[in-house]
């Protein structure tokens, strides 16, 4: 038996630091009114591109089974089956659907995630590159007929609050469930992202391959005693059917990047809402003060692209799913040495080369353009040797000009002399 208590610990100090000043309470967003219009403005995220060919029947599905029809879904929009990660806490639309007998799947790549419970309905989250997370739910047809794809306000409750900034992202949480999945104690609220030591993740997922962490949160329920929260240790596939999911597994390597990309939507798509509304506001030529607003959001970017304050892997590192690994590095972009932002570490950290792949996505693309001018300027110079900057001394010199020179090979529209 373990107690919540003992196993819990203030993120405040480790956390939130540096990165705290260059995001704590940002000011209140409208994101229904100028210049965002959330709601009235025709999404253009892949999902909402391929939703009429999935309604009018054009991209076939297996309708042989709830199983059998989530399959066919991941492959119809690349999502690879082997990202599954199972969660047991009743966090979701479909709460009562969901316990440590009858777990959440989900699924995901770089910009869409697709959630799945057994008997429920699917749920789809997919990356706008100006307006962030779109959200959309539709029942598992039975009649064989297309499904019929409905967008989502509800999902907004959470997804567009504290833990998001207040702007349409992705919440991760942390939890002690109970024996049915309702949770008795949160923690890491409003926080996602690779600093969050993993001593205190997991809450409420299962966790398979993660025998090397030790102590955390996951594969635990409760109840609570007059001492606090009692905990019990489970294990993935003792309490529910695993025959129910394309996988008997929650592998803790998906859930790791996971984190690592829910911690860079919220960040810049955040930064984005921000920065969209300070140039709205000054006519699209910011004041002093604003600029330096602008600067600050963009080097809080920067030092999430370069994993500044990563918490650190486990002694011996984690392996992770062959499988998924194999998956994750299928849309590999190399530099003509053959190295890849997505080139896997494991031993100390997730990646050799520490400058996020998301770089390449959709919402980094979609920054406005003063945001990111200055995001990649100060990328530029966080990543020089030959005037090394202090704040990125953790970075070698020769990662450093690995990194520069997989940008200058594989990302479009560098900025001149970069």
């Amino acid at each position: 038996m373990l107690r919540a208590d003992s196993m819990s610990r203030s993120l405040v100090i480790s956390f939130i630091g540096i990165t705290a000043s260059l995001f704590a309470a940002p000011a209140a967003l409208d994101i229904e009114q100028a210049p965002h219009f959330y709601s009235e403005r025709t999404p253009r995220d892949r999902f909402t591109l391929l939703k009429k060919d999935f309604e009018n029947g054009r991209i076939p599905l297996d309708h042989t089974s709830e199983k059998a029809f989530l399959v066919s879904l991941l492959h119809a929009l690349q999502v690879p089956v082997s990202s599954q990660m199972l969660v047991f806490s009743n966090t979701s639309l479909q709460l009562r659907l969901i316990s440590p007998s009858n777990p959440r799947a989900l699924y995901f790549n770089e910009d869409m995630y697709v959630g799945y419970v057994p008997g429920g309905r699917i749920e789809i989250v997919s990356l706008d590159p100006e307006l962030g997370a779109i959200f959309y739910i539709f029942d598992i047809p039975r009649d064989g007929q297309p499904p019929r794809v409905e967008r989502s306000d509800r999902c907004m409750n959470c997804h567009a609050g504290p833990d998001t900034q207040e702007v349409p992202g992705l919440t991760l949480k942390s939890v002690v469930p109970g024996s049915t999945g309702g949770s008795l104690k949160s923690f890491r609220q409003e926080q996602t992202g690779h600093e969050i030591p993993l001593s205190d993740r997991f809450g409420g997922w299962y966790v398979t391959g993660g025998e090397r962490i030790g102590q955390h949160w996951g594969n635990v329920v409760g109840p609570l005693s007059s001492e606090g929260a009692a905990v019990h240790r489970i294990l993935a596939g003792q309490r529910f059917n695993p025959d129910r999911y394309p996988l008997p597994t929650s592998d803790v390597l998906p859930q790791l990047l996971h984190e690592h990309q829910a911690g860079f939507v919220n960040r810049v798509v955040g930064a984005t809402y921000r920065a969209r509304t300070i140039l709205h506001e000054k006519s699209g030529a910011p004041a002093p003060a604003d600029a330096a607003t602008l600067d600050t959001l963009a080097r809080g970017i920067v030092r999430y692209l370069l994993f500044a304050g990563e918490a650190p892997l486990p002694a011996g590192g984690v392996d992770g799913s062959a499988e998924f690994k194999a998956d994750f590095l299928r849309q590999r972009r190399s530099s003509a040495r053959g190295e890849s932002l997505k080139d896997f570490d494991l031993r100390t950290r997730l990646f050799r080369h520490r400058c996020s792949y998301m770089i390449y996505s959709p919402v980094f693309g979609g920054m406005p353009p003063p945001l990111k001018e200055r995001v990649m300027a100060q990328l530029g110079d966080a990543l020089s040797v030959e005037k090394p900057h202090r704040e990125f001394a953790y970075l070698a010199a020769n990662e450093k000009r690995a990194i520069r020179a997989v940008l200058r090979e594989t990302l479009r529209e560098l900025p001149s002399g970069w």
